[in-house]
């Protein structure tokens, strides 16, 4: 596979990622919709930067992210699970993963590994942070060979039908 993994104009090439997102996660045509104006928000914030996989110019995998922020609804949201559990701390100096998706049929090729771990060697902060459906999954699986653990469990998220897990890893991330 003539794989290429590079910054990416997430802007210019959101519908792009959120089919892949659609794929990878199951999203019907209302959530995309809903996720390309989030998308398009977060990407005009400070600091956000997005990357992407690419074989034979087709996108079939990206990440985003960006510093965290307090003010930012996705901590508002986190901020009373990871203060319970005494990680609030990690909030402050910390690069979020947004979002990581890599298309099924592209998945288990070090694809996602590669995104997360170019996406975060290069951030300024100490510490990244992220949130995944709180199963026992290939991604949370993934995230904890990287050295990212659990900070908060259930975490319930407007709207969203299943509950969450907070994990935090120190930068730079584990490598294998």
């Amino acid at each position: 596979m003539d794989l290429v993994i590079g910054p990416l104009d997430l802007s210019a090439h959101v519908d792009e990622a959120l089919a892949v997102q659609a794929v990878a996660f199951g999203l019907g045509p209302d959530e995309v919709a809903v996720r390309r104006q989030i998308v398009l928000r977060h990407m005009t914030y400070p600091g956000a930067r997005a990357l992407g996989a690419s074989t034979a110019g087709r996108l079939v995998g990206f990440v985003y992210g960006m510093p965290n922020d307090r003010t930012h609804w996705w901590s508002t949201v986190v901020e009373p699970y990871l203060r319970a559990n005494h990680h609030d701390h990690w909030l402050d100096d910390a690069f979020v993963i947004t979002e990581l998706h890599v298309h099924p049929a592209y998945q288990n090729r070090g694809i996602g590994r590669s995104l997360i771990t170019t996406i975060t060697d290069s951030a300024a902060e100490p510490r990244s942070i992220l949130s995944a459906i709180d199963t026992e999954s290939p991604a949370r699986a993934l995230y904890r060979s990287l050295g990212y653990r659990d900070l908060a469990r259930q975490v319930l998220f407007p709207s969203a039908p299943k509950p969450y897990a907070v994990m935090g890893a120190p930068l730079p991330l584990l490598r294998r």
